[in-house]
């Protein structure tokens, strides 16, 4: 650990006591090894004057929802210290009644709900005090000597408290271990919570946050001094079975009743831990911290050769686990939030790309301080009946049921090409804005950060040229899991010529874009989206496939070919539940392709205004590209579930193909 404190740094914060903790708070998230995703609670004590000015003593304390790597001035709850006091000194009190005396104690009733730690941050006789779930202290702790561990390190520089359930009950055992004493007089400057994290606390925030760092090194060096040549070196680079992991996903989302993206982890640290000799024991004792398994679960799966039947048999130890120790609680469902795959790594689930990437975050974490507690006398976590109590305890889970509602692709993964401008992009858009996570492929140079603005990944690729298809089809199953949409609207409109004066590489190369590559994409991405959740895949066709003008016979041809593809793929695949269908747009404008120049050019050929030729169709309505990008994330969603081989037209009513 080394202390990022910076003085012109914490000077932009101000002097005053808040902006120290809120730099100091922020100090401590930007290590994961310290903090992760929420976990840890800062607090600072001050003397403020009320609205009516009258002075009030306040424990300034991290607020619910806030992360200690992004938080705020704005994310600190003020609470009256002498209704934590009181509340400290009560016998017996609910969770519920904690949280509400706590926000009726808030000099300001607009700000986050306070931490659950908050009576015991107020408890302790320091004006700032800081806890964080470092992973040397979990490797530290989390072993049958951890108790004989931590006196040997820090003597008595701190309190060693045994686990107990964190909230009411923890600040009631604090204030029982230093009723009557004086802690600064004895020299105490932080707190051990056995399998749970530390606390240190001093009247200025500096040593507070310094005094944090270093009694983690602390703890890691005696670790690493104890693992000695038992730590091993960076594991070796794996190549994945993409497959299996594509089924794997697929398995884990039926369970868990959504789509889900699958974070592949193969890091060092992740590869490591998978080649455990006895990872199926030891990465199934429990979490690093009990705040974790609100997010992972107790324990992660462990794959054997059968991927199905190891998340089938999670599943029923989970259904057992929860028997066990339920009392009136309804059971969340039984899909693993990560999993170990031996020799490969590990892989994270989450309804989102951000929900997956915090379980990944936690998971690695879970692996390098596994493998070092494993190095240095066996990891033993809390009981499976404690994380119990913390996966199910309501005010956790209350945190969970805040999220905003499912959209309709949430958890899905979709590929769309030729979306660097146009209909494509608007494909693109609209897929995205209903939850799925979109990689684009376009030969355009800018598509990067193209697809950037919408949250998407963008790949350089030239869809006519076999192996970047396969390696972006590829790319696209490692990064999040596997392929579920699948948009194939590449094309080119080349000149107007006639037959007889074609240039023959023009017929080529049409043919080529606007039909070969499209069966190319077919023939590597197919596979993959037979391990899908409700796939689908959509062509974009053209009018012109029915009503044909003259001069357009390459394009023509090909979109008409494209449609014939369509349907021979729809017939193909509806055994394995996955639509095809294709959408033929017409007179779509708001593209590159259609110059103002280009537009007026048009319209005074038909003998009409921009408005009036923009609008030709029977409906007398502009189509624009949104339009086609909504029908076809509508194309792909429930909505279309049970429609298959179909052509749908956006034009606005085309009296030719009528």
């Amino acid at each position: 650990m080394q202390s990022l404190w910076n003085d012109s740094e914490a000077a932009t914060f101000g002097n005053d006591p808040l902006g120290q903790r809120v730099y100091t708070s922020r100090l401590l998230g930007r290590n994961p090894e310290l903090v992760l995703h929420g976990g840890g609670n800062t607090s600072v004590k001050v003397t403020e004057k009320d609205f009516f000015g009258d002075s009030v003593d306040l424990c300034y304390v991290k607020g619910s929802g806030w992360d200690l790597a992004t938080i705020e001035r704005a994310g600190f709850s003020p609470v009256r210290q002498e209704a934590l006091i009181k509340m400290s000194k009560l016998a017996t009190m609910s969770d519920e009644d904690m949280v509400l005396q706590q926000r009726a104690a808030m000099t300001n009733p607009n700000a986050p709900a306070a931490s659950i730690e908050a009576i015991l941050h107020a408890i302790l006789p320091f004006k700032f005090v800081d806890h964080s779930h470092a992973n040397a202290i979990s490797a530290l702790t989390c072993s049958a000597d951890g108790e004989a561990r931590v006196k040997e390190i820090y003597g008595n520089r701190v309190i060693i408290v045994p686990y107990v359930m964190p909230g009411f009950i923890l600040a009631k055992t604090i204030a029982d271990l230093i009723a009557g004493r004086d802690l600064k007089k004895e020299g105490i400057q932080g707190m051990v919570l056995l399998k749970h994290g530390l606390f240190t606390f001093d009247d200025d925030a500096r040593k507070s946050y310094e005094l944090h760092i270093e009694m983690v090194t602390q703890a890691e060096e005696y670790l690493a001094k104890k693992a000695g040549s038992a730590a091993k070196a960076a594991a070796a680079e794996v190549k994945p079975d993409l497959m299996a992991l594509a089924k794997l996903r697929q398995v884990v989302s039926k369970k868990r009743g959504f789509p889900q993206i699958a974070r592949l982890s193969t890091s060092a640290a992740a590869v490591t831990y998978s080649t455990l000799p006895n990872v199926a024991d030891s990465g199934a004792r429990g979490p690093l911290t009990p705040d974790h398994s609100i997010r992972t679960k107790r324990i992660p799966a462990v794959l054997g050769e059968d991927h199905d039947a190891s998340v089938q048999k999670f599943a029923d130890d989970y259904a057992a686990y929860f028997t066990k120790h339920a009392n009136g609680q309804t059971m969340l469902d039984a899909a693993p939030r990560f999993a170990i795959w031996p020799n490969n790594g590990v892989v994270s689930f989450g309804d989102t790309l951000k929900d997956a990437n915090i379980v990944a975050d936690i998971s690695e974490s879970t692996a390098a301080t596994v493998t070092l507690a494993e190095q240095t006398g066996g990891w033993q976590p809390l009981s499976d009946k404690d994380i119990f109590e913390i996966e199910y305890w309501d005010l956790e889970q209350a945190k969970l049921r805040k999220g905003p509602a499912r959209k309709v692709h949430q958890g899905k993964v979709a590929l769309v090409t030729g979306c660097a401008a146009g209909i494509g992009f608007a494909i693109a858009e609209s897929l995205a804005e209903q939850g799925a996570q979109v990689v684009g492929l376009d030969i355009d140079k800018d598509i990067p950060e193209i697809m950037k603005k919408i949250g998407a990944i963008g790949i350089v690729v030239n869809l006519t040229e076999d192996q970047p298809v396969q390696d972006a089809i590829d790319f696209a199953v490692r990064e999040f899991g596997g392929i579920d949409i699948v948009v194939s609207n590449a094309g080119i409109f080349p000149k107007n010529d006639p037959l007889d004066t074609m240039v023959q590489t023009d017929w080529d190369r049409t043919l080529m874009i606007n039909l070969t590559s499209h069966q190319k994409l077919m023939n590597k991405v197919i596979p993959y989206v037979k391990q899908g959740i409700d796939a689908s895949i959509i062509f974009v066709g053209s009018r012109n496939f029915k009503a044909p003008g003259p001069g357009a016979s390459a394009y023509s041809c090909s979109k008409a070919a494209l449609t014939q593809l369509c349907r021979v793929a729809a017939l193909e695949l509806a055994p394995h539940k996955i639509r095809v269908n294709i959408v033929h747009p017409d007179a779509v404008f708001d593209t590159k392709l259609w110059t103002p120049e280009a537009l007026l050019k048009s319209a005074t050929r038909y003998n009409m205004t921009v408005e009036e030729y923009k609008t030709k169709n029977l409906m007398k309505v502009e189509i624009k590209s949104k339009d086609i990008g909504n029908m076809v994330s509508a194309m792909a969603s429930p909505l279309f579930a049970k429609v298959t081989g179909a052509q749908i037209p956006v034009d606005g009513g085309n009296d030719r193909v009528i």
